[in-house]
């Protein structure tokens, strides 16, 4: 560790005046030096640029001449300088970049001591607003710009009346405000510190005081060299110390939302001080001649000596001695400036220039901070974690020597270093300070990297064990049921519960659960189960401690698996069924069916006959709104059903097709078999008896139904339409069921029969239900019967003779229609066109071989000609039929188009070889036979307005023989080489 001396000094130019005189005075900015001479020369030294010239301010004056101040801004662009002999007094400015300087004529006569630059605005082409105080306690304003080579203006600002003083420093700074500029201006006099702020200009803010009092600080003392200055950073003023009679006042400052002082002015210092020159360690009290400020020390010129003091200790911290010339030893060491650009300090003598330089002036300011027990500002300038440690032991030690054991951990918690682990938790054992220890456990898991696992692990742990010890500790007083210790223990298990929810990823499960279960903690291990998503564990506890809605929400999150909801559904639906079924039916994606061993379980259970079956509520809910297809779901319905006192619902299920309007899907989902032996065992008659007819089987369901209810059967006879015989057949088991069953008297039997027989629609007849009367029943009984009977034969014999003379009449007209159509004509223009071929109709035939076989005139061709007045050839005919219409079609009219042809060829040589004589002709012949199997197939209706036109919208446009003609006109890409060129000769 490098422990060198923070401030040392070094020798920066023996000869610095340069034979112009001695130095008077010095000012630096920005690695530029400015020396004021006796003899009223100005040398500048730009140790930046490795560049120095002089200027003389007292040509042209009479008399002995010096520089009494010299001033440079910050940036080192602008220079003051005031010059006094003679009895009078000028002051000068000059810029870096001019030769000659330039007198401020309004100034002549008053002597400058002290210069505020604007350091927040100022350039190195102007000057902007800068303040000067004189030796007769005036402040003026001056402003000026380079390329004007004289000043813009000067102006009067200030002048002390109440206590004419000279000014021996000022200082300025400045912050913007919404309303403007706000100024923040300080001034010392030999035993006063004035306080100057306002908003807008320099001019406002100091006529302002014109109507209000001036705020000050005067301390007793006197001191000829007075100086105020500041300590800049980053551009701006962070403290201040004013070099008085009575010693150094410092403090810091704030700029920009200061509360405002009673009389009206805004205080920008705080923590004002004053260090007394008796801690100095002199024994005749002598006070320094000049002053210099970093950012933690002062530096005090006593002698031909400079003691560093502590700013915040108030301490000595080292001295200085200078390398001077024997020819200065006398007169000493005049001064120090500082160079808040650089950060460099100087001091002069009357020829030399010395450089006091600082090394890392903060790293110990640690340790000050930490002995005055300031320890927020010491832990602010600590360089490393060791250092940090150090302020945590002491803060740690204190707060546990005043047994705040508490504070005392959260410190312990923040030490990496300077103390282990296992020192301070024995610390808080030996004491029994569990709760402190508990603290210094979790506030060591908050500093603690993420990447020491297994040490995080293990202090969670023992954590939770102290959490544990903690309850049952405030459990076990004798008080416990006080209100103090009953909010004492809600308090502490809301913490442990926050504390298991933020370390729930890095404590070891298994460990965690038994630590709560060894404790008792149910609630807590239920607690840490969900939060590690352990839901079974969570479940099951609800369902044990009788808390089925709780059980119901978590298995309702969506990160639980679904297999749950069927694992715990036999207990929930026991302990609440309505919550259960409630669930059921609001959670998506369940399958009903794992669910039916616990609905079967809470059926077989009894209930009240008031009491809403939540099962079958559940089910109907499956079958009627989800649609479920399930056997299984509506077998069990069913079953339900048909255990219930009332039918209707069982009659209703029965009778609901559940499948109509699915593609695929049967009329019902259940097994009809089952239903069937079901309601048997259950005697619900009704049922079966429609389950009978759902299968067909209707003579069981008729039979059935006469044992219920004779109107039942009739109903179930009835629905029989399509089977003529086995309608009538059900029909007669009713019938004998009827009669059979009778009581009254004979001819009552037989009326209430007969009436029977008005009910079947006609079906059946008296002959059908005489053999089920006994054989001694006197046929006059039926006599009436009997007749209508005869009667009803009669009137059907009756209308099939009107309805064969109407078919015979029918047949007739048929035939004289027939005959009246082979009279039928059309008249054909001569210029009439084949709708095909757009050839005239009655132009010479050029295929004699279709002529042949057709009733021709001369040598025209055949044709034929429809009632709406389109006329084709017949091969035309032949052709467009055969092309539009199916394969199987076309291969029909080509075969007949074949055999017409041969048969004509055959009569044709039967004619020429005069074969055949002439014979009656008993019928069509063969050829007439296919002629006109062939009209049918090609002229029953007109191709052009019949629906053959209408099929052909469904044909391709290009057909399939027309391949190649369509590749013909593809455009293929050539190859490079075979492409030509031809040039088109305009």
């Amino acid at each position: 560790m490098d422990r060198r001396q923070v401030f040392s000094v070094d020798l920066l130019e023996r000869y610095a005046a340069k034979g112009r005189g001695v130095i008077t005075c010095m000012a630096a900015g920005n690695d530029v030096i400015v020396l004021g001479t006796s003899k009223g020369w100005v040398i500048r030294h730009d140790f930046g640029v490795g560049d120095s010239f002089d200027i003389d301010l007292s040509a042209g004056r009479t008399g002995e001449q010096s520089i009494h101040r010299v001033f440079v801004d910050p940036g080192g662009s602008h220079c003051i300088a005031t010059v006094v002999g003679g009895g009078t007094s000028d002051t000068f400015y000059t810029h870096a970049k001019w030769a000659k300087p330039r007198i401020l004529p309004k100034l002549k006569g008053l002597v400058v001591n002290a210069v505020a630059w604007n350091r927040q605005h100022i350039t190195e082409a102007s000057t902007r607003e800068i303040i000067l105080g004189t030796d007769n306690g005036q402040l003026y304003e001056v402003a000026v710009d380079e390329k004007d080579k004289r000043e813009k203006y000067i102006k009067f600002l200030f002048e002390l009346s109440e206590l004419p003083e000279a000014f021996t420093g000022l200082q300025m700074e400045t912050a913007s405000t919404n309303n403007g500029t706000r100024y923040y201006v300080m001034a010392v006099t030999p035993t006063r510190l004035y306080s100057f702020t306002g908003v807008g200009s320099l001019e406002t803010v100091f006529a302002s005081y014109a109507e209000r009092a001036v705020h000050f600080m005067e301390l007793p003392g006197d001191i000829p060299n007075s100086e105020l200055h500041f300590f800049i950073k980053q551009r701006r003023a962070i403290h201040f110390a004013w070099l008085s009679g009575a010693g150094i006042y410092h403090g810091g400052l704030i700029f920009g939302g200061q509360r405002s002082s009673p009389n009206g002015d805004e205080n920008f210092v705080e923590n004002k001080a004053l260090l007394d020159y008796s801690k100095l360690g002199e024994g005749v009290l002598i006070k320094p001649s000049s002053l210099a400020v970093s950012e933690f020390h002062f530096l005090l010129l006593i002698g031909n000596r400079v003691k560093v003091v502590n700013r915040i200790s108030e301490q000595i911290v080292e001295e200085l001695s200078f390398d001077q010339a024997y020819d200065t030893v006398s007169r000493g060491v005049l001064g120090l400036c500082s160079d808040a650009s650089a950060g460099l300090f100087y001091a002069y003598d009357q020829n030399s220039i010395f450089q006091i330089s600082v090394n890392d002036e903060g790293r110990d300011m640690w340790k000050v901070y930490l002995d005055l027990k300031e320890y927020t500002a010491a832990l602010a300038n600590c360089r490393d974690a060791l250092q940090r440690d150090q302020v945590y032991v002491v803060q740690a030690e204190a707060a546990f020597s005043s047994k705040d054991f508490l504070r005392a951990a959260s410190f312990y918690a923040k030490i990496n270093f300077a103390l282990s682990f296992e020192e301070i938790t024995l610390k808080f054992i030996s004491i029994g300070e569990q709760d402190a220890l508990r603290t210094f456990l979790l506030r060591k898991l908050d500093n603690i990297t993420k990447d020491d696992k297994c040490q995080i692990t293990m202090i969670s742990t023992w954590a939770t064990e102290l959490y544990l010890d903690k309850i049952n500790r405030i459990l076990l007083e004798d008080d416990a049921m006080s209100e103090n210790v009953s909010s004492e223990y809600q308090s502490i298990i809301t913490e442990f519960r926050a504390f298991l929810s933020d370390c729930k990823d890095v404590l070891d499960e298994a460990t965690t659960m038994k630590l709560l279960e060894s404790y008792g903690r149910v609630d807590e291990l239920v607690f840490f189960a969900s939060l590690k998503e352990k839901h079974e564990i969570v479940i099951h506890h609800y369902i044990q401690v009788g808390e089925a809605k709780k059980a119901l929400r978590v298995l309702q999150k969506p990160n639980v698996p679904i297999e749950l909801q069927y694992k715990f559904a036999p207990d929930l639906i026991m302990l609440d069924a309505y919550e259960t079924v409630e669930s059921w039916m609001t959670t998506k994606d369940l399958n009903p069916r794992k669910f039916i061993p616990a609905m079967m379980r809470y059926s077989s259970e009894p209930h009240a006959k008031n009491e809403t079956h939540e099962v079958i509520k559940y089910l109907e809910y499956c079958v009627h709104r989800l649609q479920n297809e399930d056997p299984g779901i509506h077998n069990l319905l069913l079953s339900l059903y048909a255990k219930q006192e009332d039918e209707s619902a069982l009659l209703r299920f029965l009778q609901c097709n559940f499948g109509r309007g699915r593609p695929s899907s049967p009329d019902f989902f259940y097994d009809p078999k089952y239903a069937l032996r079901l309601c048997l065992k259950q005697k619900r008659m009704r049922a079966c008896v429609h389950i009978y007819s759902m299968m067909s089987m209707h003579e069981e369901a008729v039979a059935l139904a006469l044992q219920v209810d004779p109107e039942l059967a009739m109903a179930e006879a009835d629905k029989v339409e399509d089977d003529v015989d086995l309608r009538k057949k059900l029909w007669l088991m009713v019938a004998k069921h009827v009669v059979e069953q009778e009581k009254g008297t004979k001819r009552e039997n037989i009326r209430k029969a007969i009436a029977f027989l008005k009910e079947t629609d006609g079906l059946l007849k008296i002959e059908d239900i005489l053999p089920f009367f006994p054989d001694f029943a006197l046929i006059d009984d039926f006599k009436e019967a009997i007749c209508s009977s005869l009667e009803d034969y009669n009137e059907q014999i009756e209308k099939l003779k009107q309805e064969m003379n109407d078919a015979t009449h029918g047949a007739d007209n048929i035939r004289n229609d027939i005959s009246a159509l082979t009279q039928r004509y059309a008249v054909i223009k001569r210029d009439e066109e084949c709708g095909a071929c757009r050839k005239k109709i009655l132009n010479t035939a050029d295929d004699y071989r279709m002529a042949r076989v057709y009733s021709t005139v001369g040598s025209m061709a055949p044709f034929y000609v429809f009632p709406c007045g389109h006329s084709f050839h017949a091969h035309c005919l032949i052709a467009h039929v055969t092309r539009c219409t199916t394969e199987a079609q076309a291969e029909y009219i080509l075969d007949l188009q074949k055999q017409l042809t041969l048969l004509g060829n055959e009569s044709r040589r039967e004619i020429n070889g005069s074969l055949l004589e002439e014979e009656p002709i008993a019928g069509p012949s063969p050829l007439d036979k296919i002629r006109s199997q062939l009209d049918d197939a090609i002229a029953s209706e007109c191709p052009f307005c019949g629906d053959l036109m209408i099929r052909e919208i469904s044909l391709p446009f290009i057909r399939p023989e027309e391949t190649e003609e369509m590749e013909s006109w593809e455009i293929r890409p050539q190859a490079l080489g075979s492409q030509k060129s031809i040039s088109l000769i305009v």
